[in-house]
């Protein structure tokens, strides 16, 4: 079973770090307020390099 990437939207403090380093896997949401998974099967670089850098550790793999 491959693992999605999911980000905790309660903790996600909309800073957008992972919608800068990673468009192919996150996006905004509608209002803007927090970022989304919008390719759960992504496994390019920056999705690791976006979870190294979210400063509160809300993204996240599960399996």
């Amino acid at each position: 079973m491959a693992k999605k990437l999911r980000i905790d939207e309660d903790e996600c403090i909309g800073c957008e770090s992972c919608v800068e380093l990673c468009p192919a896997a996150f996006q905004m949401s509608a209002d803007g307020d927090k970022a989304i998974v919008v390719d759960e099967n992504c496994t390019d670089d920056c999705v690791e390099e976006s979870i190294d850098t979210c400063p509160v550790t809300c993204i996240f793999f599960e399996e």
